[in-house]
């Protein structure tokens, strides 16, 4: 065989093996089809619980969150076809399916979920809102960069033009979508902070029904898993609120004043879980990645040193960069408990950012959205601060003490030292 020949044999090997690559990814397992194909379930059964668990997701998601779903018919259309697909399909279930789909209709959830829609969205245009947050951005985007495109084309055609002259303009051109893009938003978390409370009052009555009807959902799913021997241990979902019975909570996140709680089911009183399959035991350690974000931390590592405060509450301190112990303040984090804190962060640190801010990487002020009380091995407790992912691109993350006085393990001092 000659060189030339043993080119294309090569080539040819490789273009073999990139199909088979791609054959292999085209055939990977999904979680449920591995729990369904380890415990020998039918296929029919795993993609029931998936679609009920969907309609009691939604259900709990409209219920909290309703503001999100205002002027958006063709999103709710899409929802509601695939609940209705499904709740149909009970007439075809056992006795227990058939009762779930009975209370659907007597509780008229269609219905109901179209009338909240319909008064939340009044309320809204009482109060100046006339379209969806991501839909008024889009327009105003449009608005903004379609001119501004024309004008800085225009001067590039200009004869002699100097480049420099269209510096400032690129500059301008290419931070305003962003700074438009986190002035809506904003101003959309604010409002829905101000009315979520009225929004839960002028509909409480219809809330309490659909609730209602998601919680018989749940109990179904979670009766037919106890039926066909499946480890509750190994479905986990996340929701919306903490209304409903038999459910174990593993973990809970919140961010831009919403918070998610993670779950799976409560075995009954008095009876032993379930043996998981050693093939699957990967998955009973599986923590949903956005309850505990240790891994995704990175190096922006902000510290409090010289922290004065008690009590959880911090008078002053000298925010410290310490990218240099990412690794050490990430293994202190991976041997900590996390629970979502119940104080607002503007109690934390009742003068932030007026007389204490703590600044982003890039110089600017960072903007708290989530604290975590983190427990180290049941020695001390410190808060964990997450930022908002900056205009910048970068995000940081901020350890602190919660009481000066707290006894500080000698392997982690350097932490927490200035």
């Amino acid at each position: 065989m000659n060189e030339t020949e043993k080119i294309k044999e090569e080539e040819q090997q490789t273009k073999e093996n990139k199909k088979k690559s791609r054959r292999s990814r085209a055939t990977r397992k999904t979680q449920g089809q591995m729990i369904q194909e380890a415990l020998g379930m039918n296929p029919k059964d795993i993609k029931d619980v998936e679609e009920k668990l969907f309609i009691a997701r939604f259900i709990d998601y409209f219920s909290e969150e309703t503001l999100d779903f205002i002027y958006k018919d063709r999103n709710m259309e899409q929802y509601l076809s695939k609940i209705v697909e499904t709740i149909n399909k009970l007439d075809m279930g056992d006795e227990e399916d058939k009762l779930l789909k009975m209370s659907f209709e007597e509780k008229q959830v269609l219905e109901t979920i179209q009338k909240i829609k319909t008064k939340t969205e009044e309320l809204a245009l009482s109060k100046g809102i006339k379209m969806a947050a991501d839909k008024r951005l889009r327009r105003l985007t449009l608005y903004i960069t379609v001119p501004m495109f024309i004008a800085v084309f225009a001067l590039a055609l200009i004869p002699n033009l100097n480049i420099y002259f269209l510096l400032p303009l690129l500059c301008v051109f290419c931070m305003l979508p962003q700074f438009l893009r986190s002035t809506v938003l904003k101003k959309w978390f604010r409002f829905k902070e101000e009315n979520k409370s009225e929004v839960f009052t002028l509909n409480r009555e219809d809330i309490v029904a659909l609730k209602s009807f998601a919680g018989e959902n749940l109990n179904n799913i979670r009766a037919k898993l106890l039926e066909l021997k499946v480890p509750l241990q190994l479905i986990k979902f996340t929701l919306h609120s903490r209304d409903y019975e038999n459910l174990s909570l593993i973990n809970q996140r919140s961010m831009k004043g919403v918070t998610q709680y993670y779950y799976n089911f409560e075995y009954p009183e008095g009876m032993e879980p379930f043996r998981i399959p050693e093939n699957l035991q990967q998955f009973e350690s599986q923590i949903i990645p956005e309850a505990k974000t240790k891994e995704k931390l990175e190096k922006n590592f902000i510290v409090l040193t010289e922290m004065k405060g008690k009590n959880g509450v911090i008078e002053s301190f000298i925010p410290t960069l310490k990218d240099f112990l990412a690794d050490k303040i990430n293994q202190m984090l991976n041997d900590s408990v996390f629970t979502q804190a119940k104080e607002d962060f503007r109690k934390i640190i009742p003068n932030y950012p007026e007389k204490q801010p703590i600044y982003c990487v890039c110089g600017e002020i960072a903007e708290i959205i989530n604290v975590q009380i983190c427990n180290w091995k049941d020695k001390f407790k410190y808060y964990l601060f997450e930022g908002m992912k900056c205009d910048c691109g970068e995000k940081i993350y901020v350890i602190s003490l919660m009481d000066e006085n707290s006894e500080v393990s000698e392997e982690l001092k350097q932490i927490f030292q200035s």
